[in-house]
C-alpha cells in the first residue's frame, strides 16, 4: 500500500491556543524564534509531527494568528488537507476568527475541526454559551457541520480524543497525487554554514528524489536537491501532502524567495496575467472597482496587482463566481484549479479569492463576447481545452499542451486514449478532425490546380505547404500520408497529384498542338526553334511555355537548348543510329558525319546526351557508357 500524507492547519485568533494545542498534540514547540519567545505570539509558519505509521503520515502547521501576520496565515493554509479552527472558550470568535474562516473558505478547505480551548478559564455555563455563539457564527460556512470538541492544552483535557478524530476524519480525506510533475511553492528559505540553501514547504504535487534536478521558477535557476529532510529527518524522498525541507545545490538563498516554487518540470506556467472566478466576501466595507490594486495570495506568492474586469466596473458585497482576470506586477507559478485570495493592499482587509480558470490570460476586450470565452474556459473539460487550443494552433507538442490547457501529465494521457485524438511522431498532438480538415483542404487544393493546369502532373510538395497555412507542416505531412495510403493522392519526384488524374492537352488546344508536333517531326534534326512551331501552330504566347513543359513531361520533345527541341522519336532514332555506327569512343567530325549535322545542332545534341547518360566526354572525344 503507498503511503498517504496529509497536512493538517491550526487556524484562529491570535492568542487563542494554536501554538499550545500544537504543542499539547505533538510535544513540539512550534514557535522558534526568539522574537515569537519574547512576544508569546507566532510570527513564522511553525511545523510538527503529528502521526508516523507505515501506511500513513500526518504533519500540523500553526499559522499566525495576528492580522499583520495574515499573509504567513495564507501560505501556510494553501498546502492543507484539513483544518482545525481554535477558539478560545474565554474570548469567543474574534475578527481574526472569522477572517481566517472567510479564507478558508475561499480556498476550498471544507474538512475541519472546530476546538474550544482553555477550557480551564471557563466555567459550564460559559462553555455552552461558547459553543452556541461558535455554532451560530458557522452557519452558512463550509464548516457549519464540522464537530466541535473542548480540550485545555495545559491540563491536556480532551487532547488524545481530538488526536483519535483528527485521525478518524483524515481516513476520508484523498491524498494528494505523486503522480506528475514535482511542485513545491517555498514558504520558508534559509542558509546553514557548510550545507548551503535550504527551503521549506509543503509538496503540492508529485514527488522528489534525492540528487533530483530541479528548476526554481520563475527565476529559471536550475539546481540539485542534495539532501530531502521530513521533520528534521533525512528521506530518500518527499511526497505530495508531505512538508519537507530540501537542502539546494548551486543556488544562493539570496537568489530565491518565499513565493517561488521548486519544480521538477518547465511544464508550470510562468505568468503575469491570470484569468480567474472570482468571489468576494459579504463583509467587506467596500465592493471592488475596474482595475483597483490589490494583494494577489496563491500558494506561498503574495504579488502586487490590479483587477481588470470585462463586464462591468465594478462589484457589490457577496457575488459569486465572476470572470475576470488578475494582471500582476511580478511573475509567478500556478496552475489551472490553483486557489487564490485577494486583499486590500489599506486598510487591510481580505476582499475575495476563488480558482485560476486559465493560468495563460492574454489582453481581451471588454464585453459579453470575453465573458463567453472566459466561461467555455472555466467550464471545459480537459478534452475541450485542448481541442480548443488545436482548433488555432492545428498540433501541440504535448509539453506546450499540457502547460497552456492546463493539464496533468495523467489528464492528457487519459484523453490521448479517447478514439480521435493522435500523437504525430511521439510529441506533437492532434484530432482527427484536424486531420480531415486538413484532408479535404489538400484535395481541394490539387483538384483546382489541376483544373487551372491540365498539363502539369501536380503541384510542388513544398507549394503545397505554403498553399495551407492555417495547418502545421506535421499536420500536413501527415494527411499526405493518409491520402497517399488511401489512394487519393500520389506522389511523384516531390511533385503531389490526385491518384486519378492524367494531364492532357485542353480540348480548344488539341489539334494545334499535334499540328506543332507533326511539324517537327517532319524536320527531323535540322529544326527550327520552337518560337517558330508555337507560332507556326497558331498558339498564343501566353501559353506556349505551359505547353512547351507539359510537351516536356509527357515525352513528347527532347530539348537540345533554351530554344531548340527534337521530336522525342527523333532524338531516339538518332541516338541508336550514332551508337550503332561508332566504336566505344568516337569524335565530333565521326558524328557529324553520320548523322549529317552542322556544328550548330552537333554540340547541342551531344551535350543532351551526355545530360541523358548516354556519353562521356573525354578531351575531345565521348565515352559510350552503356
Amino acid at each position: 500500500m503507498r503511503k498517504r500524507y496529509y497536512t493538517i492547519g491550526m487556524a484562529g485568533h491570535i492568542d487563542h491556543g494554536k501554538t499550545a494545542l500544537t504543542k499539547a498534540l505533538t510535544n513540539i514547540d512550534t514557535d522558534r524564534l526568539k522574537e515569537e519567545k519574547e512576544r508569546n505570539i507566532s510570527i513564522e509558519l511553525g511545523f510538527a509531527p503529528l502521526h508516523q505509521e507505515e501506511d500513513m503520515q500526518i504533519s500540523i502547521v500553526d499559522v499566525p494568528g495576528h492580522e499583520r501576520f495574515v499573509r504567513k496565515m495564507i501560505a501556510g493554509t494553501g498546502g492543507i488537507d484539513l483544518v482545525v479552527l481554535v477558539v478560545a472558550a474565554d474570548e469567543g470568535i474574534m475578527p481574526q476568527t472569522r477572517e481566517h474562516l472567510d479564507i478558508l473558505s475561499l480556498l476550498g478547505i471544507t474538512e475541519g475541526i472546530v476546538v474550544l480551548t482553555k477550557m480551564s478559564k471557563v466555567d459550564v455555563e460559559l462553555r455552552e454559551l461558547a459553543k452556541e455563539e461558535v455554532k451560530a457564527e458557522l452557519e452558512g460556512s463550509p464548516f457549519e457541520n464540522a464537530t466541535l470538541m473542548l480540550v485545555d492544552s495545559i491540563s491536556g483535557e480532551g487532547i488524545q480524543e481530538l488526536k483519535d478524530l483528527i485521525l478518524k476524519s483524515i481516513e476520508d480525506i484523498p491524498v494528494r497525487s505523486s503522480e506528475g510533475y514535482f511542485r513545491l511553492p517555498i514558504d520558508q528559505i534559509f542558509s546553514l554554514k557548510g550545507q548551503g540553501t535550504i527551503v521549506r514547504g509543503t509538496i503540492y504535487e508529485g514527488e522528489i528524489e534525492t540528487g533530483a534536478e530541479v528548476t526554481i521558477l520563475p527565476q529559471g535557476i536550475q539546481a540539485k536537491a542534495r539532501q530531502i529532510q521530513v521533520h528534521g529527518q533525512k528521506s530518500s524522498k518527499g511526497c505530495a501532502g508531505q512538508r519537507a525541507a530540501i537542502n539546494l545545490a548551486g543556488v544562493n538563498y539570496q537568489q530565491i524567495e518565499r513565493g517561488d516554487a521548486v519544480v521538477s518540470s518547465s511544464l508550470f506556467t510562468v505568468t503575469d496575467i491570470i484569468d480567474v472566478s472570482l468571489k468576494t466576501l459579504g463583509g467587506i466595507k467596500h465592493g471592488l472597482k475596474q482595475r483597483m490594486e490589490i494583494k494577489f495570495h496563491t500558494g506561498t506568492s503574495e504579488v502586487m496587482g490590479k483587477l481588470v474586469f470585462f463586464d462591468r466596473n465594478k462589484t457589490e458585497p457577496a457575488e459569486d463566481s465572476i470572470l475576470c482576470q488578475i494582471r500582476l506586477n511580478n511573475k509567478i507559478v500556478v496552475k489551472r484549479g490553483d486557489r487564490f485570495i485577494i486583499r486590500r493592499p489599506t486598510p487591510a482587509e481580505t476582499l475575495g479569492g476563488g480558482w485560476i480558470i486559465n493560468p495563460s490570460g492574454g489582453k481581451y476586450r471588454f464585453g459579453s463576447e470575453t465573458i463567453l470565452k472566459l466561461r467555455a474556459i472555466m467550464e471545459g473539460s480537459a478534452e475541450e481545452r485542448m481541442m480548443k487550443l488545436l482548433q488555432q494552433k492545428k498540433s501541440i507538442p504535448s509539453q506546450t499542451l499540457i502547460r497552456e490547457a492546463s493539464l496533468g501529465q495523467d489528464e492528457l494521457e487519459e484523453v490521448l486514449q479517447k478514439t480521435g485524438w493522435i500523437l504525430l511522431r511521439s510529441s506533437f498532438v492532434t484530432h482527427i478532425s484536424i486531420v480531415e480538415s486538413c484532408e479535404k483542404k489538400i484535395v481541394e487544393v490539387l483538384s483546382s490546380y489541376h483544373e487551372r493546369h491540365p498539363l502539369e502532373k501536380g503541384i510542388n510538395k513544398g507549394e503545397l505547404q505554403s498553399l495551407l497555412e492555417s495547418f502545421t507542416d506535421i499536420v500536413i505531412q501527415f494527411s499526405i500520408g493518409r491520402l497517399i495510403r488511401q489512394k487519393e493522392v500520389s506522389l511523384e519526384n516531390g511533385v503531389l497529384h490526385m491518384h486519378d488524374f492524367t494531364p492532357s492537352l485542353p480540348s480548344q488546344w488539341e489539334k494545334r498542338c499535334l499540328q506543332l508536333l507533326h511539324s517537327l517531326r517532319e524536320d527531323k534534326l535540322k529544326v527550327k526553334t520552337m518560337e517558330e512551331y508555337f507560332k507556326g501552330a497558331g498558339i498564343p504566347e501566353t501559353v506556349r511555355q505551359e505547353f512547351h513543359y507539359f510537351f516536356i513531361g509527357q515525352n513528347w520533345i527532347v530539348p537540345l537548348d533554351e530554344k531548340h527541341a527534337y521530336a522525342w522519336e527523333t532524338y531516339n532514332k538518332a541516338v541508336n543510329e550514332l551508337k550503332e555506327k561508332t566504336d566505344r569512343r568516337f569524335t565530333i567530325t565521326e558524328a557529324k558525319e553520320i548523322l549529317d549535322l552542322s556544328r550548330k545542332y552537333m554540340i547541342p545534341f551531344l551535350e543532351r546526351l551526355d545530360k541523358d547518360g548516354y556519353t562521356v566526354r573525354i578531351n575531345d572525344e565521348r565515352k559510350w557508357i552503356s
